[in-house]
């Protein structure tokens, strides 16, 4: 495994970020394809043999059993201060007012929630789930700023939203001397590359280290057009991503596997490798539900695509509506 400083901190992370949204109970919130605790618990501790240090999750995943079921698994299976624990605030927890979003109340509340779930002291990254624009963004950087100072987290971090409002965010924090944002958890691969034109400059520029969700498009990258899963199936997110440009798209997947033929390795791994090349990624977040699924992510840290090859899959783009920020 390969490690790199998250931006411009000190703090070492692995080259990859394992995705806990697939673990949780099926039951509970609006994903039905999540795995159980018991069916989850061998991928984290695959993870951890890969010398994956980095997880993410977040609050809203499968109503709170993702950080539960991770917390219990990385209590049991390594030391806490070997790990990199990450987690997400922003989406609704409770029905009623004060039941989501980022004001001071929500934060300090939702925060001490995540801290009980996963059964730890501090968290070391606290992202905020999307932009906020129903409270000030001052706000949430004093609020983000108090709960840095009190102990219970060591670093902050952002998800998708408009280069500006990143801007402006960074700004505030360097004006009132508050902590500051450290990652981007953006939305970054093959069949969407918009974050290109304004925030993986001003990530590059400010500093910022940039951990991409869905960096295989849920797993459109991996198979055939026209193949599905049964997560593909019951994503109503997911398919609202990819609707308006399935042509375009379809083509880049026939690149992708084009040049795993002719490498003659998964496709996972040429799709992971084109992102890995980029500067400014520091840590894919990948998911994993089948042992091979993470074993193609520590294959592609291997692989170097030629320029040629990186041309023939950026070839087939078109541009895409700014999306991922809901």
């Amino acid at each position: 495994m390969e490690y790199i400083k998250l931006g411009r901190t000190g703090l070492e992370v692995s080259r990859l970020c394992l995705g806990c949204m697939s673990y949780g109970e099926p039951d509970r919130g609006s994903h039905p394809w999540t795995l159980p605790e018991s069916e989850s618990r061998p991928f984290i501790r695959q993870a951890l043999d890969h010398g994956i240090n980095f997880f993410d999750t977040a609050n809203v995943y499968s109503d709170g059993t993702s950080e539960e079921i991770v917390g219990r698994a990385l209590k049991d299976f390594a030391r806490r201060e070997e790990i990199v624990l990450a987690t997400k605030l922003h989406g609704r927890m409770r029905p009623g007012p004060n039941g989501a979003g980022l004001s001071r109340k929500n934060i300090f509340t939702e925060t001490d929630a995540s801290l009980k779930r996963l059964g730890t002291d501090y968290i070391d990254l606290l992202q905020i789930h999307r932009w906020d624009a129903s409270t000030p963004i001052e706000e949430t950087l004093e609020a983000l700023n108090d709960v840095v100072r009190a102990g219970k987290v060591r670093y902050i971090g952002a998800s998708s939203m408009y280069a500006w409002q990143f801007a402006k965010a960074l700004a505030l924090s360097e004006r009132y001397g508050w902590a500051r944002f450290v990652s981007m958890q953006n939305y970054v691969n093959l069949l969407y590359r918009e974050e290109e034109r304004e925030m993986l400059p001003l990530c590059r520029a400010e500093g910022i280290g940039v951990i991409p969700w869905s960096p295989l498009a849920r797993g459109r990258l991996t198979r055939d057009w026209n193949e599905t899963s049964a997560r593909s199936e019951t994503d109503e997110f997911g398919k609202t991503l990819y609707a308006a440009t399935a042509d375009a798209d379809r083509k880049v997947v026939e690149a992708v596997a084009q040049v795993a033929s002719q490498r003659s390795i998964p496709r996972a791994q040429v799709a992971l490798a084109w992102l890995l090349a980029k500067p400014e990624i520091t840590a894919p977040i990948v998911g994993a539900t089948k042992p091979h699924h993470l074993d193609d992510a520590v294959a592609a840290l291997s692989i170097k695509l030629t320029e040629g090859e990186i041309k023939a899959l950026e070839a087939p783009y078109v541009p895409h509506a700014v999306t991922g920020f809901s």
